[in-house]
């Protein structure tokens, strides 16, 4: 499907990837922390409305 060339290459790109954004994550961490603050309880809200949508479709089919 892939040739050995494209698989080393993904591979690569892949990890080369992951370090920059892990690099990058770190690096704003501090910013993220000051203006992203109380954002967890969106998330979690957003999951509970998922959730709810779920249970009302499983209770009513």
């Amino acid at each position: 499907m892939f040739s050995t060339g494209q698989l080393i290459f993904g591979i690569l790109f892949f990890i080369a990837f992951v370090i920059v954004i892990t690099y990058q994550y770190r690096r704003d961490l501090k910013l993220h922390k000051k203006y992203y603050k109380g954002t967890i309880w969106i998330l979690i809200a957003f999951i509970g409305f998922i959730g709810m949508i779920a249970a009302i479709k499983f209770i009513f089919m």
